[in-house]
């Protein structure tokens, strides 16, 4: 509990006074945190701490992976969609001491190796004003998910090994699996975002890849996501995992520096990851008015959630705020 108060607490309220808000003005609060789940729930203690309103709809994720916090996203738009004039807070941790395997088995000591503390906060609105001082608008939301298929579950899977240690035991397929379920998200999202000339030339690829020969080499087309999307921030799981999402959907260097500059600065803090590669791109001045961000969570199950944002407005004076104020300059680095 005292690494909630130490992470997470300290982001909730450096989140009310740079949107100028206070606890009271909180319609939806959402708290995503894989593997701490205490009673009273995480979200409850912040409901508690800070004096919420009794009508608050507060609700807490867990088990959801890196993925959690694109998801709690997804969510807090569609609870928006049936509460007008709102305000939704989405905090975003992964609590690393109760995930800790003790044990020998090689394969579920990975996961000691992996993360990294941090945390994250997000407000958003559809309040009518909201409109003058928002950052970014929410285009796009798409889940999928592979849980149906054995394969695809039991690749990341929370178990005991034969000394009765609990630990998450990482499979071989692990990337095969991920790699699928990127692949429908990006099928369907491509639906949706992509220019009418690259729905083509993929739906054709599909066709040709359909009617050849089993053992054809015929290689997919990768739709050209930068016809549309200017910013790319990917999930920071390792850097052979960002190279292979790179590669999945054709983006050069430069597209995979956030990915890659967050795991070198902070490492993989999970689900909150995307977000520091978001405040990665902002002090660097990259993101322009009516550029598009795409934010591509991937989590245990597995799953994988799509945000797509808009910038509405120009962004300026980032770089004296955020978690790379003292660093922003050193970057990027060679990797």
């Amino acid at each position: 509990m005292s690494e909630v108060h130490m992470v997470l607490f300290p982001v909730f309220e450096d989140l009310l006074v740079k949107t100028n808000r206070t606890p009271p003005d909180i319609d939806v609060l959402i708290v995503n945190c894989s593997r701490f789940c205490p009673v009273p729930s995480l979200s409850s203690i912040f409901v508690n701490k800070y004096g919420m309103r009794q009508g608050i709809k507060n609700y807490t994720i867990s088990g959801m992976g890196c993925s959690a916090s694109a998801l709690a996203i997804d969510m807090a738009k569609n609870i928006l969609k049936s509460h007008k004039n709102s305000v939704a807070v989405v905090l975003s941790t992964e609590i690393l001491p109760t995930g800790w395997y003790p044990g020998k088995e090689p394969s579920m000591l990975v996961i000691n190796c992996l993360f990294r503390m941090g945390a994250t906060g997000i407000l958003i609105s559809n309040k009518k004003e909201a409109k003058n001082t928002a950052k970014y608008e929410l285009l796009n939301t798409l889940r999928t998910q592979r849980a149906f298929n054995d394969k695809g579950y039991f690749s990341a899977y929370l178990e005991e090994d034969s000394d009765g240690f609990t630990g998450v035991k990482l499979k071989r397929n692990l990337l095969e699996e991920a790699g699928e379920t990127l692949r429908s998200n990006i099928a369907v999202l491509g639906s949706q975002i992509l220019p009418f000339t690259e729905k083509i030339l993929y739906g054709v690829s599909i066709l040709k890849k359909k009617l050849a020969d089993k053992k054809s080499t015929t290689e997919m087309y990768v739709p050209n996501f930068k016809s549309v999307i200017q910013h790319f921030c990917l999930p920071t799981s390792g850097k052979p995992v960002i190279k292979e999402v790179g590669k999945e959907l054709n983006l050069g260097e430069s597209d995979m520096e956030p990915a890659l500059m967050t795991l070198h600065r902070f490492g993989n803090q999970s689900s909150s990851s995307l977000w520091y590669e978001l405040a990665y791109l902002e002090p660097k001045e990259r993101v322009k008015k009516g550029d598009k961000v795409w934010q591509l969570g991937m989590g245990s199950g597995p799953k994988c959630i799509s945000l797509v944002w808009e910038c509405i407005r120009p962004l300026s004076g980032e770089a004296q705020r955020g978690p790379w104020t003292e660093t922003i300059d050193r970057y990027p680095l060679n990797m």
